[in-house]
């Protein structure tokens, strides 16, 4: 016989999740707390009043997040640490954790994904619980979560990539750099993109740091990623490559670059490569950078030195020996993408001539009316990322491509908010994004100990457990995640590389014996 599955019960069905405290553990609570909830040094009476407040007016606020990338998690850090007894339950809708982190750094850079240390140890406190497979919109509903908790932050970042939105942008050997990257770092929706490396020639339209990551790794001699992280069957088709130059193409000029010194570095520098940089776009930009910020100063003076200055001995011998180059082409923006003889494939781009309006923050690309063409086998289209709507009961701006809100809180939806991408834009780093959601979890906390989120008793997961058990969705738990993690790492030990990722969302339930 089936079980039976009721859409919902009444809260006062559910009991507490946490027996009320005792005295003596009130006592104790009113001290500053770490993630694993012992006890520190004693509190300011400030601190002490705060937090005292939060114990009488709600034992065990249920705050749900949703995504479990740097957002996600950097939400759930900043509620544990500073709320002794919320429980915080974190949804996701692949099966692993960490979302950009995993699925958007470049192999190349394994010192950014330590953070990962960070995360695991917030899942591992026995108040913080990962529950990978669950698609939120689909499997669960927001209102269903906010039912079920006392807070719910959306946290699921940017999914989606922009569209250049012109002709020929359908042809192959058109492809958005988000799966081209996804398809490298071993995403599972990109695992079968198998791009075709057969050109001499590729371009990168976009001038931030992701454009910069595929042009590397386009050009990278493929012994220098052998030891990384990188799919095996990425690494295959990059060790087969044919591409020899990368044209990297922005609207605006170089003082608009999008990318950072640390990545500019990186591509000066690449083994067996050279670049290719037209003095003639650097002509007056001495003394325009004398004014402008500091970060912006030295990007730029590298820029102009790479472009002007005449290399070292040593240096010049490794240019001219290179096999591989890149290149920056400034002011010019894809008008179109040009098709082969036959039309069944891109075999070019066409790109407007731009000069630039406006002063500061304001200047714009306008087309002068000149346009020229730029033959290439590969297009990668890095203009930007952008979230979606997740949910009918969740306002979203399309245009914008972020949930409308107030410093976190999601407009007209008491006890919703959201961070990162999805609240700011798909801008800034994975610091800008810890920094965003510390202040989200901030307002979250201020507006429960205003007395504006429900106080009463709310079953949290269990609520959840019970739908989705019912709609035959069957959770990971980060102990799940762990052995998988064990698994990937085990198949790396053999080619000397940190892991192997699983790229087959079947393969990964078989092996947890789902």
């Amino acid at each position: 016989m089936a079980p039976r599955c009721w859409r919902w019960w009444p809260w006062t069905a559910w009991p507490r999740t946490r027996p009320p405290p005792s005295e003596s553990t009130q006592s104790r609570s009113r001290a500053p707390v770490g993630l694993n909830g012992s006890a520190g040094r004693p509190a300011s009476a400030k601190y002490r009043s705060f937090h005292q407040q939060f114990s009488t007016q709600e034992q065990t606020p249920q705050i749900c997040v949703v995504g479990s990338g740097p957002a996600g998690f950097y939400t759930a850090q900043h509620l544990l640490k500073h709320h002794s007894r919320a429980h915080v339950d974190i949804y996701e809708k692949q099966l692993v954790p960490f979302g950009l982190v995993r699925f958007g750094v470049a192999p190349d850079h394994p010192e950014v994904k330590n953070v990962i240390n960070t995360f695991t140890r917030t899942a591992h406190s026995d108040r913080c619980a990962f529950h990978g497979n669950v698609v939120v919109g689909r499997d669960v509903t927001v209102q269903e979560l906010r039912d079920a908790y006392h807070a719910v932050v959306l946290s699921y970042g940017a999914e989606d990539h922009r569209g250049l939105e012109i002709p020929g942008e359908e042809l192959p050997g058109v492809l958005s750099a988000r799966a081209f990257v996804g398809w490298y770092n071993g995403l599972p929706e990109n695992r079968k993109l198998a791009p075709d490396l057969s050109c001499d020639t590729a371009v990168v339209l976009g001038q931030g740091n992701v454009a910069l990551d595929v042009a590397r790794i386009l050009l990278t001699p493929p012994e220098y990623l052998e030891k990384t992280d990188i799919t095996e069957a990425a690494l295959g088709a990059l060790r087969q490559s044919q591409v020899k130059t990368v044209w990297i193409v922005g609207r605006r000029g170089p003082l608009q670059v999008a990318f950072t010194i640390k990545e500019l570095r990186e591509m000066i520098q690449l083994p067996g490569t050279r670049p290719i940089l037209d003095p003639a776009d650097f002509l007056g930009l001495q003394d325009r950078i004398k004014e402008v910020p500091r970060p912006r100063k030295r990007l730029t003076e590298l820029l102009l030195q790479a472009a002007t200055e005449k290399p070292g001995v040593a240096e010049a011998a490794r240019r001219a020996s290179a096999s591989r180059a890149w290149g920056l082409r400034f002011f010019r923006s894809p008008q179109q993408v040009l098709p082969s003889p036959d039309g069944r494939r891109a075999a070019g781009i066409r790109l407007a001539v731009t000069r630039l309006e406006g002063v500061g923050e304001a200047t714009r690309a306008v087309p002068t009316g000149a346009v020229e063409d730029l033959p290439c086998g590969l297009v990668l289209s890095s203009i930007g990322y952008k979230s979606r709507p997740i949910d009918p009961s969740v306002p979203f701006d399309p245009k914008l491509g972020v949930i409308p809100n107030m410093e976190g809180r999601v407009v007209d939806v008491p006890g919703l908010y959201c961070s990162g991408w999805v609240k700011r834009g798909p801008t800034g780093v994975i610091t800008t994004t810890m920094t965003d959601s510390f202040v989200t979890g901030q307002i979250l906390l201020q507006d429960l100990k205003a007395g504006l989120l429900p106080s009463g008793p709310r079953p949290g997961y269990a609520a959840i457990k019970a739908l989705l058990g019912c709609r035959g969705v069957w959770p990971v738990s980060f102990s799940d995640w762990e052995k998988l993690d064990a698994e990937e790492v085990s198949r790396g030990q053999g080619a000397g590389k940190p892991r192997e990722k699983l790229l087959d969302p079947q393969e990964m339930l078989r092996l947890l014996g789902r």
